[in-house]
């Protein structure tokens, strides 16, 4: 279940679904995402839904982690610094990881933290910063950021994660409670531009920390 015939059918769904960026494709082909679920649900690693992770969080589906990948670097946008809010299993880090410069990840869960270090460590990951912290408050002191990614969904977008993007950055986020839509936003010299993408389901962006 986890050979290159596999991942190429998960690939191939990709394509169906209109993700069209052979950058993200190409990075989302060459990652085993097999190592980012319990053994016991390996064999589900290639399907196009989400996992479950422990801690009640979820390993995104592919879809979703390329649709959100694309969206940032749409247009040619060629972000150096990324801020990713959530880390989780660590697989959308990865993926950004092999896109960008750099990658800033935050996680509020610390035993999600630590395995996602470990397979950082595997896969030989070496442009990624962790810092376990309350995400809706991102990285003040690593930013601005040319780009940022929240795999949680707040009520509203997070003024402190907004005050962290640089002019020309992007943001790409779902925002809502029980109906969640997902939008990309830009700063611009004189403000925000927000784009709907399409309608999105995540987990809630949670206060605190959990060790």
């Amino acid at each position: 279940m986890t050979s290159l015939r596999t991942r190429d059918r998960l690939i191939q769904r990709l394509y169906d679904q209109g993700i069209c960026d052979h950058k993200v494709i190409d990075c989302m082909r060459s990652i085993p995402r097999h190592i980012f679920v319990d053994e016991a649900l390996s064999h589900r690693a290639y399907e196009d839904t989400a996992l479950p992770i422990g801690h009640s969080q979820t390993l995104s589906q592919p879809f979703i982690v390329a649709r959100m990948t694309e969206a940032l670097l749409a247009g040619g946008h060629e972000p150096k610094k990324v801020l990713e809010v959530g880390t989780g299993s660590g697989y959308q880090t990865v993926v950004l990881a092999g896109l960008v410069e750099q990658v800033f990840t935050v996680e509020r869960i610390r035993p999600l933290q630590a395995k996602a270090r470990e397979r950082f460590r595997i896969l030989g990951i070496r442009n990624v910063l962790c810092r376990h912290s309350d995400g809706g408050m991102g990285w003040p002191d690593k930013g601005e950021f040319d780009g940022i990614v929240v795999t949680a969904a707040p009520e509203t977008v997070p003024d402190s994660l907004l005050q962290q993007l640089a002019v020309g950055g992007r943001m790409i986020i779902p925002v809502g409670g029980t109906e969640q839509h997902l939008y990309r936003i830009t700063r611009t010299e004189t403000g925000y531009e927000r784009d709907y993408l399409e309608p999105v389901r995540f987990v809630p962006l949670l206060g605190g920390v959990i060790r």
